[in-house]
């Protein structure tokens, strides 16, 4: 039989990369493995290849962020159409078993004692796929609205020609100042965790990406109390909340030792000790003079028209998101965002655009569910009229 099937292409998810490699070697002549370690890497994959696998073996902690909540997100938000194999080698108990097959998974192995009989389903799943390798994507069905749709490529792509002009002369200014290319892009994530190029007119010095981890301290939605990389303090005892209730924790989940712990406490430390969604840095010391000159007067985002003449955005939308910060947007309460088109201008911007901060993490995020739940073709022409009077911005973020 494997022979015949040939080796069979799996998604393994795993934070720890020495894991996968060692997984990878003991494999290697049945599967094909494709290695995710971040949640952006599986978004990445699944966008790229969303048939182009068997199964998903996630062999990640149930906590990490790898875990259940993103199992959910794939299976629920989604509709990940392959199953997912949990790979675990430490002992479970009934209510964690529950809880990882509640979540979207299909099946609990232990890869050293189920080694045969993990390998004898992924052949009957490479074999029994009832979905078609050219079936279309997820992402497809966020489709955007047919006026919008016209609207962007009527705009963008006059608006391109007309430009042209400006983009030579910004082109010898920018190389004038300092070495490297006119243009910059990045990959960000939009509707449907779709990840694109995203263009800009270069603003930075060209080694701006390598400094990021120095200027981080001077991120504009930075509190007190975040860190991003402590560890959370989780007990066995209960919260304030289901204490004062006089109850056991009705809310549960599954630490990475495998113990379940109470959702309130792991929420409330979770929100202390957690690194911002956004980066949004003033007085950036990485910006060259002429793009301070760009950024102020938002000139460098014109390029991205290009993006929504090619549909990866809207003329309005909800900003599209460097991999980092999407990675801390997947939970239930803000991943509503990604269901709305992606834009170079959108309903945060203009309600309070980089007002030296006082916008908070939270504020933005209600923005652009909001503008997720009921965007139409009044409320974007009403935001581009708004957008005009924001260009110029006195703030040098």
């Amino acid at each position: 039989m494997k022979a015949t099937l040939g080796k069979i292409a799996v998604l393994y998810l795993t934070t720890d990369p020495e894991a996968a490699g060692r997984f990878q070697q003991e494999f290697e002549q049945e599967l094909d493995v494709l290695v995710a370690t971040t949640p952006t890497q599986v978004l990445t994959h699944y966008a790229e290849k969303p048939t182009g696998f068997a199964a998903v073996l996630n062999a990640a902690a149930p906590a990490s962020n790898l875990g259940i909540s993103l199992v959910r997100m794939l299976k629920q938000e989604l509709h990940l159409p392959q199953p997912v194999l949990w790979l675990t080698d430490a002992p479970l108990t009934g209510a964690v078993r529950a809880l990882l097959l509640e979540s979207g998974g299909s099946e609990i192995f232990s890869p050293s004692a189920d080694h045969e009989r993990m390998l004898t389903r992924l052949y009957f799943l490479a074999r029994h796929r009832t979905q078609p390798v050219d079936a279309p994507s997820p992402y497809d069905e966020l489709r955007m609205p047919v006026g919008k749709r016209i609207m962007d490529v009527l705009c963008a792509g006059a608006a391109l020609v007309l430009l042209s002009p400006l983009f030579l002369v910004l082109a010898v200014l920018i190389k004038l100042e300092s070495r490297g290319p006119v243009f910059y892009y990045s990959y960000r994530v939009g509707a449907g965790y779709r990840v694109f190029k995203f263009w800009k007119l270069r603003s930075m010095r060209s080694d701006a990406d390598q400094m990021l981890n120095s200027v981080k301290n001077l991120n504009q939605y930075q509190t007190s109390g975040s860190s991003g990389n402590a560890t959370l303090p989780v007990t066995s005892e209960l919260c304030a909340i289901c204490t004062a209730a006089g109850t056991g924790c009705q809310q549960q989940l599954v630490d990475q030792r495998g113990q379940l712990i109470c959702e309130q406490q792991y929420r409330q430390l979770r929100k202390v000790t957690a690194a911002p969604a956004f980066l949004k840095i003033a007085n950036d010391p990485r910006v060259t003079r002429i793009g301070r000159l760009l950024r102020n007067t938002s000139i460098d985002e014109l390029p991205q028209l290009y993006n929504v003449l090619r549909g990866d955005m809207s003329l309005v939308g909800n900003r599209p998101l460097p991999l980092y910060e999407a990675e801390q947007l997947l939970t239930d309460a803000h991943s509503r965002r990604f269901i709305a088109p992606a834009g170079i201008t959108g309903l945060w911007q203009v309600s309070r655009r980089g007002k030296g901060g006082d916008m908070s993490e939270e504020e933005r995020k209600e923005l652009d569910n909001e503008y997720a739940r009921d965007y139409s073709m009044k409320k974007d022409i009403e935001i581009i009229f708004r957008t005009i009077p924001a260009l110029f911005q006195k703030e040098n973020v």
